[in-house]
């Protein structure tokens, strides 16, 4: 058996990998990458690398050469209709090479989910499908690690956490366990043509993150909830580039509007205890 996973030297990708390297033989393994020279450590612990770009399907026929299960990492460009085109590339490239199935890291609760990155996803699970190609469609939360982060040090320091999210409900995941259950889901059988939603059955609020970084930091903090056009004011006004600061506002304006309040245990039944996320602020304050 041959897994091969895309994106293999990004923050995803480069998890997986690790779970994997702890279930399979790393000679069972192949990292595909864009820049080969920036996956040597991979290819160091035994991993097989490949060259494979989203945008040129030929590179890609030939990374999923004798592949039979391929972990399809979503495309990071900030385009969606280039994203869109870059997917329909990995998907064709995966069916005239005859991979065998294909697990793909989509957004959780996608139908239902009012942020435009939805719209990608679920069309290029619909391009699997056209392929009859066994599929997990792995939709995943939006990361803990977006919200918690070194950045919390700032808010630990001011005394007060400020978002526009309100009282919304967040039900993310960190990378490491989302990385974990498509390692299971790789090195498993019995999850072809399933669709899990990976979200935390614990969601938090922000207000629960202030508190847990008053305990952790020592630190009194509270949330303070201001209007979308003031967080992005306040983001832009501490260095933020603006694009960004916009797309943070959005995120948050999502979670005031119930985006990321839908619970799930599909995350917790494949890998067990998911990550506290008290264990996530230790971790960004490094503590």
């Amino acid at each position: 058996m041959s897994i091969a996973v895309t994106g293999a030297t990004g923050q995803l990708g480069g998890l997986v990998i690790r779970h994997l390297l702890k279930k399979v033989p790393a000679s069972e393994i192949i990292a595909v990458v864009r820049d080969v020279e920036k996956a040597s450590a991979l290819a160091g612990q035994g991993v097989e690398v490949r060259q494979g770009d989203y945008n040129h399907p030929e590179s890609l026929q030939m990374a999923f050469a004798g592949v039979s299960k391929l972990l399809f990492i979503s495309s990071p460009d900030a385009d969606d209709t280039l994203r869109i085109v870059q997917h329909a590339n990995v998907v064709k490239a995966a069916r005239d090479a005859g991979v065998k199935h294909i697990a793909y890291t989509g957004y959780a609760f996608a139908e239902e989910a009012k942020l435009p990155l939805a719209h990608v996803h679920l069309a290029t699970e619909h391009a699997i499908r056209t392929t009859n190609i066994p599929y997990t469609f792995l939709r995943n939360a939006l990361y803990t690690e977006l919200f918690v982060n070194e950045g919390l040090r700032a808010s630990a320091e001011s005394g007060t956490l400020i978002t526009n999210a309100g009282s919304g409900i967040v039900n993310s995941a960190t990378r490491h366990d989302l990385a974990l259950a498509a390692a299971t889901v790789l090195t498993e059988e019995g999850h072809e043509n399933k669709t899990y939603n990976l979200v935390s059955n614990q969601p938090w609020t922000f207000d629960d993150l202030a508190r847990i970084l008053s305990e952790v930091s020592g630190k009194k903090v509270v949330h303070q909830s201001v209007s979308f056009e003031e967080e992005k004011t306040i983001l832009i006004k501490a260095g933020v580039p603006e694009p960004f600061a916009e797309l943070t506002a959005v995120i948050y304006d999502a979670v005031a509007k119930g985006e990321t309040s839908k619970t799930s245990d599909d995350l917790q039944k494949l890998i067990g205890t998911l990550t506290p996320l008290k264990e996530t602020v230790k971790q960004a304050l490094k503590i």
